[in-house]
């Protein structure tokens, strides 16, 4: 039985590679995809998902729905020098006119979430690989019905590392620390992947080489041309290598074995200082599963085959 899954997004690079691997696995039936201020601002996101969904051509069309525009508190920022002006890197998606890969819910975010919540009481995964906005706004308005959710794996934070918006905080997280507080003190059960295990997922140019270009189909050119791989000189235009954070979130949802796994008590620093989006461990947080080590191998390896899905 395949398990059903709605994913919260904020569609940059990587958010776009990890609905391709949702889609392409069969261990998931994503029942929608929902939308929120993040890498790009909620205007881009929104035809973002549009784009992606249309590259994949789901059979069972989402639902899809727009989220929070902001944070709770604090300054909207973007991540456009990761994941260009668009979000999509270098790659070019067009939307044809009458064909829709999708179906456009009536309400906001917050409202599709409890609503497939209450349709799937104790069967849905909810996978949020953005900020955590659309998240608290749901437990805010209903945290009864948000318990109806079977568990949250979450894409964000840095726990024993370093993190890549400050010394201290991840870019989700730091997007909106009041929301996170707010999500991990829900009482839902949570599995976070924060950069601890993220950065233990990544393409090297070798492996664009040997596995990723001679798949040659639409997924693979996208991933080459969103995270700007230049064939000619055998690199990545501005790094090293990639970073598949979300796609790890994806993997982790279809199998945990991927990762090793500890279980913390957490706390998000809110207050609007240096430390502003940390995560620290604290005897009296809320206890939440936190994957710190990968089997980055068998999940690349995971990763590489969905590509090469053909429907």
């Amino acid at each position: 039985m395949a398990k059903k899954v709605l994913i919260d997004c904020d569609v940059g690079v990587d958010d776009a590679l990890a609905l391709i691997l949702a889609f392409h696995s069969p261990e998931l039936d994503v029942k929608a995809v929902t939308g929120v201020n993040g890498n790009v601002p909620l205007d881009m996101v929104f035809p973002n998902i549009q784009k992606v969904l249309s590259l994949i051509k789901p059979k069972n069309k989402p639902l899809i729905a727009r989220g929070a525009d902001r944070p709770l508190k604090g300054t909207t920022i973007h991540a456009h020098s990761v994941h260009g002006k668009t979000g999509l890197g270098d790659a070019i998606i067009d939307l044809k006119e009458g064909e829709e890969w999708w179906q456009k819910y009536s309400g906001p975010a917050d409202e599709l979430i409890l609503d497939l919540a209450d349709q799937y009481p104790n069967e849905l995964t909810l996978i949020a690989v953005g900020p955590l906005t659309n998240l608290a706004l749901a437990l805010k308005k209903d945290p009864e019905g948000m318990k109806k959710l079977k568990e949250l794996v979450i894409m964000g934070g840095s726990v024993r590392t370093r993190g890549n918006v400050t010394p201290y905080a991840e870019f989700n997280i730091f997007s909106d620390p009041m929301a996170a507080q707010i999500v991990f003190n829900s009482g839902i059960p949570i599995t976070l992947v924060p950069l601890d295990a993220t950065h233990q997922a990544f393409l090297t140019p070798q492996r664009m080489e040997e596995e990723i270009i001679p798949i040659r189909n639409p997924f693979s050119d996208f991933l080459i041309k969103a995270t700007g791989y230049d064939m000619e000189a055998h690199r990545f235009k501005n790094r090293r290598s990639i970073f598949l954070h979300d796609p790890l979130a994806v993997g982790v949802a279809i199998n945990t074995t991927f990762v090793k796994i500890e279980r913390l008590s957490l706390h998000v620093d809110t207050n609007e200082d240096e430390y502003y989006g940390r995560i620290t461990e604290k005897g009296d947080g809320p206890k939440i599963d936190v994957c710190l080590e990968v089997d980055s191998e068998r999940f690349l390896e995971l990763f590489v085959s969905r590509l090469k899905f053909c429907g």
